[in-house]
């Protein structure tokens, strides 16, 4: 059984450009992690979250200290730790991000609540073991806040998937409220899993803090608990013009200008003639 989120059908009204930025700045930052062979385990120990340093409890060695602890809260979003991490997490930041950016309105409240939800994230996860000396990096804690967000603002929005089965694949709209709350679902689940490696307290904090935050950050006339914008559940066969949108992001749809039909007057008709005569 195969399952992936291409996009989602909920109309934007701008470009996201925040989003776009914060995206390739991920990607950036991950290129310059490759170039540097093994000094990236120097940059993830010293530019990663680690609770018992974040919280006064130990140190790390002079050559890891790159920046104060309190900043690793901000330059541990932009890391990550293999290829998978990080197009799993674009991924989702692309499909839902830039609907967040949307309902924001401005570029630096988006950044704000992006921020804020990161933060969260790191501290949710330091404090269940305040005296961690494993760094914790990604994104997807401030991520895990946009889809927390967009649960609130579109829980009934459909996101359109890629469902397969051995060699048979069809598109299916599901609505985001049953994606996102499975995904969440997941996360506590999989909470006893201590050694995975993967920050699941981070996760929930961050997609908790995004639910809790942006009743405060969207604009004011943008409601919460957004109505569908197509059927939820239908299902398509797949074409290759509809694996060529991929990730397209669709813009808000506009009323086309109706111009005036002109009549032809009685004189026109008479004096008109045959295009072969």
């Amino acid at each position: 059984m195969f399952f992936f989120p291409l996009r989602d059908d909920n109309p934007t009204s701008k470009t996201p450009w925040v989003n776009w930025v914060i995206i390739a700045l991920c990607c950036f930052v991950f290129l310059v992690q490759l170039s540097q062979g093994g000094y990236n385990e120097v940059l993830i120990q010293g530019l990663g979250v680690t609770p018992a340093v974040l919280f006064g409890q130990n140190y790390l060695p002079f050559e890891y200290q790159l920046v104060p602890s309190w900043a690793t809260v901000l330059t541990s979003m932009f890391l990550h730790g293999g290829i998978m991490h990080l197009l799993g997490n674009m991924l989702y930041l692309w499909i839902f991000g830039d609907n967040i950016e949307d309902c924001v309105g401005s570029k630096f409240r988006y950044i704000a609540l992006y921020v804020c939800c990161g933060i969260a994230a790191a501290f949710a996860q330091s404090l269940v073991d305040p005296n961690s000396m494993v760094p914790m990096i990604g994104a997807s804690g401030a991520i895990a806040g946009m889809l927390g967000a967009y649960l609130i603002l579109h829980p009934r929005a459909n996101i359109i998937c890629l469902v397969g089965f051995f060699v048979f694949f069809r598109t299916v709209n599901v609505p985001a409220f049953l994606v996102l709350g499975g995904w969440i679902g997941l996360q506590f689940l999989n909470l006893g899993q201590v050694d995975s490696g993967v920050a699941y307290v981070a996760h929930i904090g961050g997609f908790v803090a995004g639910i809790i935050l942006i009743p405060f950050f969207k604009q004011a006339q943008v409601p919460l608990f957004d109505k569908p914008h197509s059927k939820a559940f239908k299902i398509d066969r797949v074409e290759t013009k509809e694996l060529a949108k991929g990730l397209h992001v669709p813009s808000m749809p506009r009323t086309p200008t109706e111009k005036p039909v002109k009549t032809p007057t009685d004189n026109e008709k008479k004096t008109k003639k045959h295009p072969w005569a």
